[in-house]
């Protein structure tokens, strides 16, 4: 779709009451979906060699680290001989994602992930499903979570579908994320931004982080 398609489509929207500004809360963190190395390289199925998203989602991160905000990130693996599933049965480059191949699973290096940040690792695409990040969440007081990664069609659409399901308000910084096409990602952009997230630059997502710095770091 073009870009008067998508402004034609978001004024029909606006008419029938979708996709209002629904506002950030009071204590963030930040969710950094699948950016492993799998995912940023052609090598692997499921990745491709362009991920320009990765130097934006370095930015933010520091950022977050400046304010204090809790970060997390999550990485899908699968054990030698573990069944993947129906996921796996949709998408069978899945099945390269083994726990045993730290080329395929680990957190991409640019994002110099600190010991103290938590790595989940999941099986399907929610963050969510079948992880403690909610309660991990919830724990901390957290109200509002910001959702980086990939691939935007994919895990980072079920992810802010289940963040806001759960309750928290959800940020999405349109620099960081991405997907291994562009068609899908635009589309699936456009929809988070109109029924489910606040899609909003870079930089003005780091200026929130920022302006909610934790006191309690």
């Amino acid at each position: 779709m073009s870009d008067n398609g998508f402004e034609a489509v978001g004024e029909f929207y606006a008419e029938r009451g979708i996709g209002a500004a629904a506002g950030a809360g009071e204590r963030p963190a930040v969710l950094v979906v699948d950016v492993s190395r799998a995912f940023t390289s052609s090598a692997y199925g499921v990745g491709a060699d362009d991920a320009p998203a990765v130097p934006h989602i370095a930015e933010l991160l520091g950022r977050a680290r400046e304010a204090g905000a809790p970060i997390v990130f999550t990485t899908i693996a699968y054990a030698p001989g573990e069944d993947a599933a129906s996921f796996a049965a949709k998408v069978p480059a899945l099945r390269e994602l083994r726990t045993d191949d730290p080329a395929a699973v680990e957190v991409h290096p640019d994002l110099d992930r600190r010991p103290a940040e938590l790595v989940l690792v999941k099986k399907f695409p929610s963050a969510f499903f079948g992880t403690h990040l909610t309660s991990y969440l919830v724990q901390r007081g957290i109200d509002t979570v910001v959702v980086t990664g990939c691939s935007t069609s994919g895990c980072i659409r079920a992810s802010v579908i289940d963040a806001v399901s759960y309750g928290f308000r959800v940020v999405v910084p349109e620099e960081c994320v991405f997907d291994r096409a562009e068609e899908p990602h635009r589309a699936n952009l456009f929809d988070i931004g109109s029924k489910y997230a606040d899609v909003l630059p870079r930089q003005d997502v780091e200026k929130y982080l920022l302006s909610h710095a934790r006191g309690d770091r």
